[in-house]
């Protein structure tokens, strides 16, 4: 166990007692934020989980996507993001019993091995890590901690995520906005400008879009857009525009429902991908399953739901999907991925 980028960051362990309670700890890593909670890990083995949850502590940082921000600073989020979270509980690494870290941009197996070896230079060797992508936590936070079903995330990125019971997986979408994450805040907002380019150089119709987001990012004309949007082309920037278009669409503008209505489709696409190919919905798609809602995008907006535009599209096709709208945060669903596993290993059942 070593101490990465400088000895400052874990000097407050100095300060806690040795042999403390064991913890877990889970952590929800995306574009935007990085949050990390700390459980105890001698939880009860019940039917139920307590309500609420004992949570010890929580901590946020920024982007730890090393697509978006680079794998340097991402680490660095990362490990700050886990101290802080150990400090707020009187904690320290030795007594974190498992981590599991569900990140965006984890998507192939080296990714998991990178972070893992990495994990293993930081915690003691008796740690238990488990490093999902950030669509698994939120999948774990709408079934407490139990990997079934389907989860869409439409946040800054969007991503389709399902688990089988029997430990089968697949996604669609997740690629990123250069490889096409429509339905996701970033590709409504980025459609959004595209669509006020088109406009002021004649090759598409007018749109409200054009006043309403010169407005708000206090613009003279679609000219100094070109300006503002590469000054910094960061995810999170451009997907925080949305707003605008779903009130441009429910003043009545039509290239705003147009983009919101091809984005509902695109999201639900996604699930239905997802769904088919696991045959979550059983042989004669009736089944029911588990549908996790996650992601500012699918947040009811006054009268323009995309939310629920996008259960309508997927129950026309898969009439058992449940939808679920989670009590607890990703990170949290994390942790408590992290505790199943842990408390399994513990009591010797290894069973699903």
């Amino acid at each position: 166990m070593r101490r990465y980028r400088n000895g400052e960051i874990w000097n407050f362990e100095s300060q806690t007692p040795a042999g403390g309670a064991g913890v877990i700890l889970g952590l929800d890593g995306g574009t935007t934020s990085t949050v990390c909670v700390c459980l105890p890990a001698a939880m009860p083995l019940a039917s139920a989980l307590p309500d609420p949850l004992p949570i010890l502590s929580r901590a946020v940082a920024g982007c730890s996507n090393h697509n978006s921000v680079g794998e340097t600073a991402a680490r660095e989020t990362l490990e700050e993001v886990m101290a802080q979270a150990l400090s707020k509980a009187c904690s320290n690494r030795a007594a974190v019993q498992a981590v599991c870290l569900a990140v965006s941009g984890v998507n192939h197996p080296m990714d998991q091995q990178r972070l893992l070896d990495w994990l293993r230079d930081i915690f003691p060797s008796h740690v238990r890590f488990y490093v999902e992508n950030d669509a698994v936590a939120a999948l774990a936070s709408g079934t407490m901690g139990k990997l079934h079903g389907c989860v869409l995330i439409a946040g800054t990125g969007t991503i389709a995520y399902g688990f089988t019971e029997d430990g089968r997986e697949a996604r669609a979408a997740g690629a990123g906005p250069v490889l096409g994450d429509w339905g996701s805040g970033y590709g409504i907002a980025a459609q959004a400008l595209t669509a006020v380019i088109r406009a002021h150089d004649g090759r598409g119709p007018q749109t409200k879009l054009t006043k309403n987001i010169l407005d708000i990012l206090g613009l003279s004309s679609p000219d100094e857009l070109i300006g503002w949007t590469y000054a910094d082309p960061s995810w999170a920037r451009i997907a925080a525009l949305v707003p605008v278009v779903v009130s441009s669409a429910e003043e009545g503008d039509e290239v705003a429902n147009r983009i919101l209505y091809d984005s509902v489709q695109e999201l639900a696409d996604s699930v239905i991908a997802v769904v088919r190919r696991l045959r979550l919905c059983g042989k004669d798609g009736k089944d029911p399953f588990p549908l996790v809602m996650v992601g500012g995008v699918l947040e009811a907006n006054k009268k323009w739901d995309i939310g629920k535009e996008v259960i309508n599209c997927i129950s026309k096709v898969y009439a058992g999907a449940h939808p679920i709208q989670p009590k607890v945060e990703p990170a949290v669903g994390a942790a408590l991925l992290a505790w199943n596993h842990y408390s399994k290993e513990f009591t010797g059942d290894h069973g699903s």
